[in-house]
């Protein structure tokens, strides 16, 4: 075999080798493997909406779609006007959602509210002691939790949420519970 040949062999392979691991890290789907949380108990947190003191078992009855977001998280950005035609549609069949925000200036999330005319329920947890408790490390991160209190779904990355497919699915989880 000629040696030159072997080399480009070589290096091709090991080119191969590193696109697909930056590949496997970049893409949102890498935590694929993970155990779907379906069915679980989401963890429970205290909150302050508007002032007043919750926590996430207070909402139990209503579809929460719990979203983890950040100001400087682009894919967030991009989702906003979404949940906020999200949360006018759930609102009015009992739902909410309610978004986390990970943000540690103060400044920049109360610009970002503003700014984007946020409409759901939001809270700040500079601390990231929520995301963390639910294993999330990639923004943004949602968790549909069902009228039972019970995680029905998880999503990773950003998400149309005003779809019709999503609203169907929405839709069926407004189903009265048997």
């Amino acid at each position: 075999m000629n040696p030159t040949w072997k080399r480009n062999l070589l290096t091709g392979v090991v080119l191969a080798g590193i696109v697909g691991l930056l590949f496997l890290f970049a893409a949102p789907q890498y935590r694929q493997g993970e155990p779907s949380p379906a069915g679980r108990t989401p963890k429970d947190f205290p909150f302050q909406i508007n002032g007043h003191s919750t926590q996430l078992s207070d909402l139990r009855g209503k579809i929460v779609v719990l979203n983890f977001w950040a100001t400087w998280c682009p894919p967030c950005v991009e989702e906003t006007p979404s949940l906020n035609r999200l949360q006018q549609w759930l609102s009015s069949r009992g739902g909410i959602v309610l978004g986390i925000s990970e943000d540690e200036e103060p400044a920049a999330y109360a610009s970002f509210l503003t700014q984007h005319e946020v409409q759901f329920p939001t809270w700040r947890d500079p601390s990231l002691a929520v995301a963390k408790s639910y294993g999330t490390t990639v923004f943004p991160e949602t968790y549909v939790i069902d009228q039972r209190g019970r995680i029905a779904r998880k999503i990773i990355g950003p998400q149309a949420w005003d779809s019709p497919s999503l609203l169907v699915y929405f839709q069926s989880l407004l189903a009265p519970v048997k």
